[in-house]
């Protein structure tokens, strides 16, 4: 989705360059603490390629909105939300995200594409690329690297969610 090369990695070739307490989020997979690598500094091109890979995730998010049903299939015990409440939970996710970069932007419309959702993400891959610096730009904001992680993370496990839960014939 993101045009972007990865390296082949071969066994041992990943290392671990940080470990941190995990809290009741990171049981659910959420990246929740900003690790001291996240307040590094980015070239640009580590910015540009951050900002791709949010917006890869974006792309895989609304392609999968735009295929699910409206009705999802339930959860073990009965729960779980549908496709529309999913959507404008990650877009209500998404404003409040933002502001951990500096921005202020209204809840965006539900169908993707329309153009206040698009210059929305818009801000907010203007932000990342803003906090390349690694530092936050306002109190309590997220450093770009750790806004990054998250956002795309977000996206990403609720179009897993959307992607596990459509009904089958």
């Amino acid at each position: 989705m993101a045009g972007l090369p990865f390296a082949e990695a071969g066994p041992g070739a990943l290392r671990i360059v940080e470990r941190v307490r995990g809290s009741a989020s990171t049981d659910f997979g959420v990246p929740g603490e900003v690790l001291k690598a996240d307040r590094a500094p980015l070239e640009r091109d580590q910015a540009a390629r951050q900002a791709a890979l949010v917006k890869a995730a974006w792309k895989v998010l609304d392609r999968v909105l735009a295929r699910a049903p409206a009705e999802l299939r339930k959860g073990p015990r009965g729960g779980g939300r549908d496709r529309d409440a999913i959507d404008e939970h990650v877009r209500g996710a998404e404003v409040i995200y933002a502001r951990k970069l500096g921005l202020r932007l209204p809840m965006p419309p539900a169908a993707p594409g329309v153009a206040s959702r698009t210059s929305a993400r818009s801000a907010i891959l203007e932000a990342l690329d803003a906090v390349s610096l690694g530092q936050a730009v306002v109190p309590k904001g997220w450093p770009g690297r750790y806004a990054a992680r998250r956002i795309a993370w977000h996206a990403l496990d609720h179009a897993w969610e959307i992607e596990d839960r459509i009904p089958t014939a």
